[in-house]
């Protein structure tokens, strides 16, 4: 097989996997479905059986395999009940558990009420039930609470099996009666499941992909509305802190060119004139032209250009900035260690903003290390999306009393340092509402820590 084939088929199974929502959405996709409808739903649906167990001749129809399926149905039943006590008290505090719980929750709600309609449907027709059509609402159900991919497809395949295990019984519970038996509880006997099951099952597993099909398009057009929306509140973020800066540079630097330009001319005069005030002139000059530097480097540290945002590959922009600061073709001593997880969701940022960012910090790290050394950069996707990265170096460290000044501008600890590089780390990791911190002990080297959040968190200037 072709190589191009192989990476085709490799890529295939992404194309049909769901995104994960927000957790918040998801938590209130929950909350819907199981507490707000389905609560209500089964407590109704078992009053209405516990009605039936009163009224209804359930037990002590005949002395065969029915009498036994009837008393192990009782018992299910009241095994139901004791699991939605348990799974009801987790949905009505939900928002003070773990969603990991909260989902395993509805899972198992699921596969309990999935055992229940069939050993229902069993009892109440068997093949011919029309509690059939609780298995196609329960898959329904399922697409809605159980939105990763293989926990709902899983818990819907499930729930179609308990549909054959509802036809293997049933003609196993025929054959074991006569035909007295069989024309007194007007059971039809059969020797096969026949084409009628194939086709319900067929209806269940259609449905099973229908939904997940359904599913998979909504929540790719949600993912796609949302990353418009952040684009644009990025964007917009980026441009307007843009021209801020320029109105603000405009506005400083037009009265020190008049300033510099009167001194120059008074200076002239004083010259013509012999006056010794040709020394403070000088002065006033230099600070102008200081000033002016001043705001020239404050706008190269701010890097608030107006530019293109676009959706960057963690992995990819890392090995990146390492093949910047660390050329392939320059050799060196210094060892570079990567641990990457999977599946990182797109930061969407200026590709500049997050190099700088980058390979500020791995530039930061050789200079310490100086010839040889270690530097480890990891990075993983947490359970809420957010993106951790950390790059460690094995050097010196850092003094307890410089580590909440080398985020400072023009701060610097090194003979050749600018103190502009961990400024602007800390800048434009805030510029996109992330957080990098340090943690440092002197002779154990220093670990960066960057937190990119899963959403923009748009700052507007005030």
């Amino acid at each position: 097989m072709k190589p191009s084939h192989a990476q085709w088929l490799k890529r295939l199974p992404a194309l049909f996997e769901i995104p994960a929502p927000n957790p918040a959405r998801l938590l209130r996709r929950i909350e819907i479905m199981e507490r707000n409808i389905m609560l209500p739903v089964k407590m109704v649906f078992i009053g209405m059986i516990l009605y039936s167990f009163e009224s209804t001749r359930w037990f002590g129809l005949t002395l065969s395999m029915r009498d036994v399926m009837a008393e192990t149905v009782q018992f299910i039943f009241w095994f139901y009940i004791l699991a939605n006590v348990f799974f009801a008290a987790v949905l009505l505090a939900a928002e003070r558990m773990p969603l990991a719980l909260v989902q395993w929750t509805v899972v198992t709600s699921g596969l309990v009420d999935a055992l229940l309609i069939a050993a229902l449907a069993l009892l109440s027709g068997g093949l011919d039930s029309i509690l059939f059509w609780l298995f196609v609402a329960l898959i329904v159900r399922n697409s809605v609470s159980v939105p990763p991919s293989f926990s709902q497809v899983s818990l819907n395949v499930a729930v179609s099996l308990c549909y054959v295990l509802v036809g293997v019984l049933d003609i196993s519970a025929a054959s074991s009666l006569d035909d007295t038996t069989l024309l007194a509880l007007d059971i039809n006997p059969r020797d096969n499941l026949g084409e009628p099951f194939v086709l319900r099952l067929v209806v269940l597993l259609l449905t099973t992909a229908s939904c997940y099909g359904m599913q998979l398009l909504l929540e790719r057009q949600e993912l796609a509305i949302t990353e418009a929306n952040e684009f644009a509140a990025r964007e917009s973020q980026l441009r307007s802190a843009g021209r801020l800066a320029a109105e603000f540079a405009h506005q400083i630097k037009n009265p020190l060119a008049v300033i510099n330009n009167a001194a120059f001319s008074l200076k002239r005069s004083l010259q013509d004139g012999k006056n010794n005030s040709a020394q403070q002139i000088e002065i006033i000059q230099e600070e102008v032209e200081r000033a002016d530097r001043a705001i020239t480097q404050i706008m190269g540290y701010a890097q608030l250009s107006e530019g293109r945002v676009e959706k960057l590959n963690v992995v990819e922009e890392l090995n990146r900035a390492v093949a910047q600061v660390f050329p392939p073709a320059v050799p060196t001593q210094i060892k570079i260690h990567r641990e990457y997880g999977r599946s990182f969701p797109p930061l969407l940022m200026q590709r500049r903003h997050l190099s700088e960012i980058f390979v500020n910090l791995l530039q930061n790290a050789r200079e310490t290390l100086g010839d040889n050394g270690n530097i480890f950069i990891a990075a993983e996707c947490r359970r809420d999306y957010s993106v951790e990265i950390s790059v460690r170096d094995d050097g010196a460290g850092i003094a307890p009393n410089k580590i909440e000044r080398i985020f400072e501008a023009y701060y610097t600890t090194k003979e050749k340092g600018t103190g502009l590089g961990l400024a602007i780390v800390k800048h434009n990791m805030e510029l996109y509402g992330g957080t990098v911190r340090v943690e440092s002990e002197l002779g154990k080297g220093a670990r960066f820590v960057l937190t990119f959040p899963a959403k923009a968190a748009v700052r507007l200037a005030r």
